[in-house]
């Protein structure tokens, strides 16, 4: 069997089936690897299709698919409102459920496990009651039945062996309870080994293939270990039988999609080598067993077979031989590549950080651009606008890019907190590797990101942009330059001159940024003291594009107020020697009235001299206490440990997340792929 991809050749009776459907149809976790050769298949037949996924970058698969933005739907499971908002966008009468977690390693989080393959489903089906549906399909696992998964009837009694295994198991129950008690048409497939192309690489059939294609065996668990594997083109054909078949006898049941066939680590071996005359011998027990492995994994198809009509139609030799020619067809190494920077549960690759503040007009513009950078650098990326409680229609402009694009993220402040407190609130709800900041004013130009990603490839942890000129007067281009060259000369760090926010950070910086406890921040100076390797990228600054300016002078001298107190202590210094000047002029004042009164009558002074020596004293006195008073303030505001912001809510593919509990969930879930 030779194939470009696994739907390529799918039977007749297959596409009868897809094009019998009703539509809409809903494939979740389209960004899988079955969930993505489902999604494909049913595309190629009909054009009424909807992949959903979880997260912002929809994944190595579907970044190679083309998709019309129409047709990719982001929705968070694990909320109700999420769901209820992804049902109503697109109606479906068929939904593929393939969405789950804690099948891999490195997704161990209990509770995420039993949200994502659990509850979730109870969302989704009680979004989907209210308006009717005529075919649910859930992916289910072999999991379920784990130390008793010797050739298990459905009807046999499991013995889940890990988490993963008991949320699964808990999920067949729930589904019977909504198809036997509520009669809703949903059905379980419990999936065994499924494997073919588009799966990770980093998997054991395609790695298998992969050595096999050098000449070499792969490393393996113990020779006895046996799986029951299953192409994924049976899969695909599965869950089209269990809609195409659906009727109340099948409601809330379960079957075993599998072939029947035990195959251990050592048959697998040996098939390898004698169907791609691989000379290598293998290597057992070089690679740890799972902890969940069960020596007699394999399945019993009989319900399958008979309530489906469904029996897989590919032998395991048959199958390799398709993934081999698959990967010989496509730009494997490429795959592999695109797979590690922009696969499941890997983070995005750049985060843009917007601090928005009266820029209604200027943020669809920003999006455009940025969105234009990024797709040129073929990066996963997203872009994230802090509106600081701006008085225009900003958050109207915001929800709605969120639902044209699943790569922007909103997030509204609850009253205006300052640029930086809205940077530092952007940082915390990044993943990206990278940070960029910006300005919403487009006075940063987006542009210039090519160049700090070029310098953040060269090992430098902060690329900062260097202003060489300013679109502004010649008297605020004077004060601004005067300012940073003064700054730089009293502080107590070496502040690179004339550079604003505009910068690209890594994300280990961001989590040192992140982790300082003080307040009152000043990003420009704290990005120069928590180190790191640091560089600058020369560029013109225009002037604002849409409105005025937010900024006056007095806020440009509370702004350099900011900067100064927070890192020098050269004003108190100041007040030390003018201090000992005085003392010293005073004793100098002392000896010389003495001389004046011993060598001439005494002479009357003016009063104009006492007021103005009156008046200096007075005034020095003033101007220490002030800056006394400024440190003071500093120490009053860090003391009362009030937080830089507090979020109004946060909106993601035109769902709005309010509470600090919801949001705080929301981003937990970005964090651990969920």
């Amino acid at each position: 069997m030779t194939m470009t991809d696994a739907w390529a050749d799918l039977d007749a009776e297959f596409q009868a089936q897809v094009r019998g459907l009703q539509g809409p149809i809903l494939v979740l976790g389209a960004g899988g690897f079955v969930g993505f050769n489902l999604f494909e298949a049913l595309r190629s037949l009909r054009p009424d299709v909807f992949a959903a996924t979880h997260r912002l970058n929809a994944g190595w698969r579907l970044a190679r698919a083309a998709l019309p933005a129409s047709r990719l739907l982001v929705c968070d499971l694990n909320y109700a409102h999420s769901v209820r908002h992804l049902v109503e966008t697109c109606r479906p009468r068929t939904v593929f459920n393939l969405a789950a977690y804690g099948a891999y390693p490195h997704q161990q989080d209990a509770e995420l496990i039993y949200r994502t393959n659990f509850l979730s489903t109870q969302h989704l089906l009680e979004a989907l009651r209210p308006s009717g549906f005529d075919a649910y399909v859930h992916a289910g696992s072999s999991s379920e039945y784990g130390l008793r998964a010797a050739a298990p009837r459905e009807s046999d009694e499991a013995l889940p062996n890990s988490h993963y295994a008991v949320s699964k198991l808990g999920n067949s129950d729930l589904l019977k309870f909504y198809g036997k008690i509520h009669a809703l048409p949903v059905v379980n497939l419990r999936l065994y080994s499924v494997y073919g192309p588009w799966e990770e690489p980093e998997r054991l059939i395609p790695t298998l293939v992969e050595k096999a294609r050098e000449g070499k065996q792969p490393p393996f668990v113990a020779p006895g270990i046996s799986r029951d594997f299953v192409y994924v083109g049976d899969a695909l054909r599965a869950f089209a039988a269990a809609a195409a078949r659906m009727k109340p006898a099948l409601y809330g049941e379960s079957f075993n999609i599998a072939t029947g066939t035990r195959t251990t680590m050592a048959d697998l071996a040996a098939l390898a080598r004698s169907e791609f005359a691989v000379p290598e011998e293998p290597s057992f027990g070089s690679m740890p067993n799972r902890r969940w492995d069960v020596e007699d994994w394999y399945g019993n198809p009989a319900k399958a077979a008979e309530c489906l009509g469904w029996k897989a139609q590919v032998p395991l030799a048959k199958g390799l031989r398709a993934t081999y020619d698959w990967q010989r067809g496509v730009d494997y190494a490429g795959l592999k590549a695109l797979s590690r920077s922009q696969g499941e549960g890997k983070a995005t690759e750049i985060s843009a950080i917007i601090a928005c503040y009266k820029d209604a007009r200027a943020i669809p513009e920003m999006h455009e651009r940025l969105a234009a950078v990024f797709a040129e650098l073929a990066f996963t990326y997203e872009i994230i606008f802090v509106n600081d409680c701006s008085p225009d229609e900003s958050r109207e402009v915001l929800r709605k890019l969120s639902v044209e694009d699943p790569n922007v993220v909103a997030v509204e402040h609850t009253r205006n907190f300052g640029s930086q407190s809205a940077f530092m609130s952007g940082m915390g709800v990044a993943s990206g590797k990278a940070i960029v900041l910006l300005d919403g004013d487009l006075q940063d130009p987006p542009e210039i990101i090519p160049e700090f990603i070029a310098k953040w490839r060269e090992g430098y942890d902060v690329v900062y942009g260097s202003r060489i000129k300013r679109e502004a007067p010649w008297l605020l281009n004077l004060a601004y330059k005067g300012f940073y060259r003064i700054f730089r000369r009293m502080s107590y760090i070496q502040v690179p001159i004339d550079a604003g926010d505009f910068s690209l950070m890594d994300r280990k910086v961001v989590e040192e940024l992140l982790s300082l406890p003080e307040k009152d921040r000043f990003l420009r100076g704290l990005r120069a003291w928590v180190g790191f390797r640091q560089i600058g990228v020369p560029y013109l600054r225009p002037e604002r594009k849409y409105g005025t300016s937010t900024n006056s002078l007095l806020k440009n001298v509370a702004w350099a107020k900011k900067g100064i107190f927070s890192f020098t202590y050269k004003p108190l210094e100041v007040m030390g020697y003018v201090g000992v000047a005085l003392f010293f002029l005073s004793l100098f004042g002392i000896v010389w009235k003495v001389i004046a009164r011993l060598r001439h009558p005494p002479i009357p002074w003016g009063v104009s001299t006492i007021i103005s020596i009156t008046l200096f004293l007075g005034g020095m006195q003033l101007l220490c206490m002030a800056v006394l008073g400024e440190y003071i303030a500093k120490i009053f505001e860090e003391a009362k440990g009030r937080p830089l912001y507090i979020r109004h809510s946060l909106t993601h593919a035109g769902v709005e997340y309010q509470g600090r509990q919801r949001i705080g969930d929301f981003l937990a879930n970005r964090r651990n792929g969920v």
